[in-house]
């Protein structure tokens, strides 16, 4: 079981996503805001964090630019749709936005699971 915290300002996303990774077995918490969701962030650890990347107030890099000055092992998912991520290249995003991966929206059950199995599955080899 993994802690994650989703921020996205659609309500409907951030729940939706908690029901999903809370049948899973894992602790989640959500902020509909991104400030919020820093603040949650600064007072307790998690194992995953799940941004999108248009926001209002701050955007998802600017988010994951706060995160990883706060710790700089955290795992994160950039998510996003209508042409806010691209469908090509989304490697190279992730990279230059620092998230370890990126999750196009809409998005379906299967992919939620496997973008964050993948990020908690041990390293290879280690």
């Amino acid at each position: 079981m993994a802690r994650i915290l989703v921020i996205d300002d659609e309500d409907m996303i951030c729940q939706l996503a908690a029901r999903i990774l809370r049948l899973g077995g894992h602790d989640v918490v959500t902020a509909a805001d991104p400030r919020q969701g820093v603040e949650f962030f600064r007072r307790q650890p998690f194992d995953v964090v799940i941004t999108d990347v248009r926001m209002p107030g701050l955007t998802g890099p600017d988010v994951i630019k706060i995160l990883h000055s706060v710790r700089t092992d955290t795992r994160v998912i950039v998510m996003g749709g209508d042409g806010s991520v691209p469908a090509f290249g989304t490697e190279a995003f992730a990279r230059q936005v620092g998230a370890d991966s990126v999750l196009l929206k809409p998005f379906g059950v299967q992919e939620l699971i496997a973008a964050v199995s993948a990020l908690l599955a041990p390293a290879a080899g280690g």
